[in-house]
């Protein structure tokens, strides 16, 4: 039994060794297979003449194969021996057919074309068969399979492998080829010839210039279509699908348990008590000050300005500003301890700095000592740091910040001019005539006629659109002013000269009209109107025949008349009072009592309302209720002129001292606005009645025009535009531009000037 047993595993261990000789000469076959397709690879990319050469000295090699396949030997070294034989064979082949490949030409490789199919025809031995059934075996693996070997790649001429061009910018070579010969740089063609080359070859688009193998490459149909995907942002290959079906490998469809059974955990849907712990005590320890955070380490300056300033240190340290001490003067050649004679002062010049100011007085005066040791010591040493401990410790350590802002952005930003046309600009025509300074200028309500009064004596009236002078009155004094009364059935004229008021007739108007004026001047006897007796000392009625007036004949010197809006009030100004005159010649003495002397008057222009001016406030009295309404606090120092808008809820207020006040009375009683916009001093403001327009006139020979706009909204502040500054009128006895008016209608400004001359500006 032990025998048999032997017997039949001896039989069984032959079967192994038998089936182990089979497998291992299967993959020899494998491998030699392997090796004739890579070698058929080879020889097939190269020329007839390797082609011819390669299966001459195959014949041998396939014999060795075929000697080796009969042997049952399955000895290792001698097959690792065969493999390296056949590796040496290949490399020596495979160099030798390359040289002569680089010494072949196009002529020799189409007759070694032909020799090829003459060997074809001329084999006939068995092992020529073998290698033409594995090659056309090869063939057919390839027409299945493309291959990804790096082999059909075409090789650079140029083998410096990523050695940069620059090392050989100063060489006349830019590398070698496989070969180990120089590759020598190709001489450039002229700009302008290659450039007229360009031109004419149609396929110059698709040449790029190789810098590291030194030649120009074409590229086909197929790169261009790539490289035109490419910039598309696209794949490369048009097959390729950026976006393919997804494939779920996995289906759960007819599943009946899923992957893990597992519960749920806990930790995934209830808080974690120990991380809360833990949080709360981190915090505590945070408050406490026990856990302290790492502060980012400041990197210390290693170098500073050794002459620099320090002020620019301090201001970036957190504390208080360092004031640095000021560094004295250094010392010159005067403050040696032996200078030269030149600088050395003489008696007489010690003399004359005790005559000098404290200020004015050399701190110190040179002296000459022979040594160092001669030189006494600083008698007021202890003195100056006294007061210089004094100095730093009650210089005042205060940090100022400034605030970098540009000066444009605090501008307003105002519309544009174009938008808020018309308004005068230009001188349009004037009015000449006066012998001396023209003081006063009043339109009637018609807007065809001016009145002017001069220093001369005389009062004028001027036709507006010729400049005509219509009419001359001789009053024989300076006129102060004339005011045309507003009513346009009453053409009538009030001229204060001196301590007179004339009222006179411009004999304008129909008859009807006339024969009322005439009514309204005819003086009877004087009368006056008032409880007490010394009215008529203070003014009194005549009647003036030389110039067919009235003549009111006052105690001191009127320097201002305004008509009331209706035409039958008049009020004059004196230095002391304010007298109201009736159409029925009849005068009452205002009742409201004046603190300080008053300047002008003005009647509102829609109620009864009555403003009064003084040289530092103006009140508005009611003349109804006869009581105070308001009082306006201006702030200036001496008031000149007033002028109410015509809404009646704003005024503006003149100055001596160029400035223009701006009031709201709905708003509060100081200045809603202050310009600063005349040198000198403002003679007179005027408001247009229709155009959102006002202007002042000064001293300064010109006249200011600014849009006023008023707005019906409360909430909306009025708006203030200057506009435009008039020039024109000549200086005359220190004085300029008189007074100003607006036309009634027009957008036009009258100005009356010193010069005795009168403009009209239009737009």
């Amino acid at each position: 039994m032990r025998e048999g047993k032997k017997g039949s595993t001896g039989a069984s261990s032959l079967k192994k060794k038998e089936k182990l000789k089979k497998t291992k000469t299967n993959q020899n076959h494998n491998e030699e297979d392997n090796n004739t397709i890579i070698t058929k690879k080879k020889n097939t990319k190269k020329t007839a003449k390797k082609v011819q050469f390669e299966k001459q000295e195959e014949e041998p090699l396939q014999k060795k194969k075929q000697q080796q396949q009969q042997l049952p030997t399955t000895d290792s070294q001698s097959e690792s021996g065969s493999e390296s034989d056949y590796e040496d064979f290949s490399e020596d082949d495979v160099s030798e057919d390359y040289e002569l490949l680089r010494q072949s030409e196009d002529g020799e490789s189409e007759s070694s074309g032909e020799e090829v199919h003459g060997n074809h025809s001329d084999s006939g031995n068995d092992d020529y068969h073998g290698l033409e059934d594995h090659s056309n075996s090869s063939e057919s693996h390839q027409g299945v399979e493309e291959s990804d070997s790096s082999e059909d790649e075409v090789v650079p001429r140029n083998t410096v492998g990523d050695v940069p061009l620059e090392w050989y910018k100063d060489e006349k070579h830019i590398g070698y080829d496989i070969s180990g010969q120089k590759i020598t740089i190709k001489e450039r063609q002229d700009k302008l010839a290659s450039f007229l080359a360009s031109v004419d070859d149609s396929k110059n688009w698709r040449k790029i210039y190789d810098e590291y193998n030194d030649e120009e490459i074409e590229l086909t149909k197929e790169e261009t279509k790539l490289i035109c995907r490419l910039l598309k942002g696209k794949a490369p290959h048009a097959e390729f699908d950026p976006y393919p079906d997804y494939v779920d490998w996995f289906k759960h469809d007819d599943a009946l348990h899923p992957l893990s059974n597992a519960p749920e955990p806990k930790r995934r849907f209830i808080p974690s008590t120990w991380e809360s712990k833990k949080v709360v005590q981190y915090v505590r320890g945070i408050r406490k000050g026990l856990i302290k955070l790492d502060e980012p380490k400041e990197e210390e300056q290693r170098f500073y300005l050794l002459w620099g300033d320090d002020s620019s240190a301090a201001e970036q340290a957190n504390r208080l500003s360092y004031i640095p001490a000021p560094k004295p003067k250094l010392p010159g050649h005067e403050e040696s301890y032996n200078p030269s004679l030149e600088y050395i002062p003489t008696q007489e010049e010690i003399n004359s700095y005790q005559l000098m100011y404290d200020e004015d007085r050399p701190k110190f005066i040179p002296k000459r000592f022979t040594s160092f040791r001669s030189i006494p010591a600083y008698e007021n040493a202890v003195k100056d740091s006294f007061e210089r401990c004094m100095d730093l410790y009650l210089c005042p350590r205060v940090r100022k910040k400034r605030i970098n802002i540009d000066p444009e952005s605090l501008k307003p930003k105002l519309p544009s001019q174009k938008d808020l046309k018309p308004y005068p600009a230009t001188c349009y025509l004037e009015y000449k005539g006066h012998k001396g300074a023209v003081m006063t200028i009043s339109t009637d309500a018609s807007g065809q006629w001016i009145a002017s009064g001069s220093t001369d004596g005389t009062v004028r009236i001027w036709e507006i659109e010729s400049g005509r002078c219509l009419r001359i009155w001789e009053i024989g004094e300076a006129v102060q002013y004339v005011a045309w009364n507003p009513v346009h059935e009453l053409p009538l004229l009030a001229v204060s000269a001196g301590q007179d008021v004339l009222i006179l007739n411009s004999g304008f108007g129909n008859q009807e009209d006339q024969r009322k004026v005439k009514e309204l001047l005819h003086v009877q006897t004087p009368t006056a109107l008032d409880d007490s007796d010394n009215m008529a000392s203070i003014v009194s009625w005549h009647q003036d025949d030389k110039h067919d007036g009235i003549r009111l004949k006052h105690f001191k010197t009127v320097t201002s008349v305004e008509w009331h809006r209706r035409g039958d009030y008049l009020s004059t100004v004196m230095p002391a009072d304010i007298l109201l005159f009736l159409s029925k010649k009849l005068s009452h003495r205002i009742p409201f009592k004046l603190h300080g002397l008053p300047v002008s008057s003005v009647f509102h222009p829609t109620r009864s309302v009555f403003f009064i001016s003084t040289k530092k406030n103006i009140r508005v009295y009611d003349l109804v209720k006869q009581k105070l309404i308001k009082k306006l606090e201006t702030g200036l120092r001496e008031v000149s002129s007033v002028a109410i808008h015509p809404a009646g809820d704003n005024l503006i207020v003149g100055s001596r001292e160029g400035k223009l006040c701006w009031f709201d009375m709905d708003l509060s009683s100081k200045p809603y606005r202050v310009l600063k916009c005349h040198p000198k001093d403002i003679t007179n403001v005027a408001f247009h009645r229709s155009y959102p327009l006002f202007a002042s006139s000064s001293d300064d020979c010109t006249a200011y025009v600014f849009h006023g706009m008023v707005y019906s909204d409360l909430n909306q502040n009025p708006l203030i535009v200057p506009l435009e500054i008039l020039r024109g009128h000549k200086t005359s006895n220190g004085r300029g531009v008189l007074d100003c008016k607006f036309h009634p209608r027009q957008p036009w400004l009258f100005t009356a000037g010193a010069d005795s001359v009168i403009r009209l500006y239009c737009h």
